[in-house]
């Protein structure tokens, strides 16, 4: 299944990629100290064991090397039970002559006649092979290199237990598109949100990341300027110790000990600041929202506002301060960061909170999909800090029969939203005078619809996953009533229409 997707700006991707470097020795026993905490072992007990005990029938490779060159040379004859005689270990490594190995004489000596014999010091060189490695070389470098013009899309996808990121490539996405996975990075836990941003943490003046909730505490933000990547640039959270304990007469009951600042359950919502490139807000199934910097990978602030589990965060595209969250407690929380101290404007709903948006063009207006498949229009300015005071949204649409899991606003066309539900139904709905009307619906063969996004770059390309694992685009101008109603803004932005 696809349980997320993030769209990456054009231009924001290196045109080549980095390789990734191979992980230290450090950096290997911090993750298996890591897969350990996560197991409930004892991460101190192991290690302990691990220097009592050695296993025997693990040999240096030095001495399997010299034991098969002995064995080559017919001087391994004398095999005991359970091990070989040192001497002929010994004569193998001195036939091997180790200790001069990296001093040995590169030279080679050509023993024929011929042309077929002749010999060339590279294969640069070689005229044999010169074509043949630069067509090889240009085709692997040609499979890497990201165009200006090809769109990248990220999506969270969860297969036979695996769980990973996935770099597609768009190229020529206004036209006959072609799509395929640049590159994918293997994650430890099952996906539930992302958001892309380019806080530049590694230095520099801008970075090409992607932030990722998951059923763990933690928020792993990835370079995707790297390929394969075995770990996080950066983790926001997550869980430090974990022990399990057993008493007397009773089961084994775990102990943990979550990092500073840290939410202590799946992390449901991210929303990253355009504003405030260095800041990123979280939701989680712990009830709380928190404000990181990712810059100093620090928690700024912690709000308690929900009795619930909080499922979505959005920061409003005008005031970069506001913060939107939506809870199970059926209530949309609205915050203003210069006023930390305030509780914020509260709004009620008739069911669990699945999604909200700000509307990009109006920056008083934010709309909120729900569990019971309705989606529910507010404007901010009829706020009161009246607790008791029932705010009355703009409009309430029965959209889907069932939960709408995703909705996205359009950046160029005002008022054009698209919905997805677990009905497997994608709508695009005109939001015109407060007045919903559905102007196109599909069922798009991806299932149970978990998230959806239009681009930034191609306005009208709608990008979507679900249940059944397809990345699916949707070139919505293509339909012929969305054409006709919003195609002038395609032209206005120089996208071509294709109906």
């Amino acid at each position: 299944m696809i349980s997320a997707i993030s769209w990456v700006p054009k231009g924001a991707s290196k045109a080549v990629p980095s390789a990734a470097d191979p992980p230290s020795k450090e950096e290997i026993e911090e993750i298996k100290k890591t897969v350990l905490v996560e197991q409930g072992v004892d991460v101190e007990s192991e290690e302990d064991d691990e220097d009592m005990s050695v296993d025997a029938s693990k040999q240096p490779a030095e001495i399997e090397q010299a034991l098969g060159a002995a064995n080559a040379l017919g001087k391994a004859s004398t095999r005991k039970a359970g091990g070989s005689d040192l001497r002929d270990i010994a004569d193998g490594l001195d036939e091997l002559n180790m200790d001069d190995y990296d001093d040995e004489d590169d030279a080679i000596d050509i023993f024929g006649s011929g042309l077929g014999d002749t010999f060339y010091p590279s294969n640069e060189l070689d005229p044999y092979i010169k074509d043949k490695d630069d067509d090889e070389d240009s085709e692997e470098l040609e499979d890497v290199i990201i165009k200006a013009d090809d769109a990248v899309v990220v999506c969270a996808r969860n297969e036979d237990d695996m769980s990973h990121l996935e770099v597609w490539i768009v190229e020529d996405p206004e036209g006959d598109s072609n799509m395929y996975v640049h590159h994918d990075i293997l994650i430890p836990a099952f996906p539930l949100c992302t958001a892309w941003l380019d806080c530049p943490i590694k230095g520099g003046e801008k970075g090409n990341f992607i932030a990722v909730g998951s059923m763990e505490p933690a928020i792993e933000i990835w370079d995707l300027d790297i390929m394969d990547e075995v770990q996080p640039s950066l983790i926001l959270g997550g869980v430090a110790e974990k022990k399990k304990k057993k008493k007397k007469g009773k089961k084994t009951e775990k102990s943990i000990k979550y990092k500073e600042d840290s939410h202590t359950d799946a992390v449901l919502g991210l929303s990253w600041n355009k504003g405030y490139r260095n800041i990123l807000a979280s939701a989680s199934a712990d009830k709380l929202v928190k404000i990181w910097d990712v810059a100093t990978g620090k928690c700024k602030l912690t709000m308690d506002h929900h009795t619930d589990k909080v499922q979505a965060v959005a920061w409003n595209h005008h005031e970069h301060e506001v913060l939107l969250s939506g809870s199970f407690d059926h209530t949309v929380v609205m915050r203003d960061g210069r006023v930390p101290t305030h509780l914020g404007f509260k709004w009620s709903v008739s069911a669990d909170v699945e999604s909200l948006a700000w509307d990009p063009h109006e920056q008083h207006s934010f709309v909120v999909s729900l569990e019971d498949g309705t989606v529910v229009g507010f404007d901010i300015r009829t706020a009161t800090s009246n607790p008791s005071a029932e705010l009355k949204p703009n409009f309430t649409l029965h959209a889907h029969d069932k939960a709408v899991c995703a909705i996205s606003y359009n950046p160029i066309a005002p008022n054009l939203l698209a919905t997805g539900s677990q009905d497997k139904m994608v709508k695009l709905w005109d939001l015109s005078n407060n007045q919903p009307s559905c102007i196109a619906s599909q069922n798009r063969k991806a299932g149970a619809i978990f998230s959806l996004s239009f681009s930034q770059d191609c306005p009208f390309l709608l990008a979507l996953g679900g249940s059944k694992g397809n990345l699916e685009l949707w070139d919505t101008l293509s339909d012929v009533a969305i054409s006709r109603r919003f195609g002038k803004y395609a032209v206005q932005n120089k996208v071509p229409a294709s109906a």
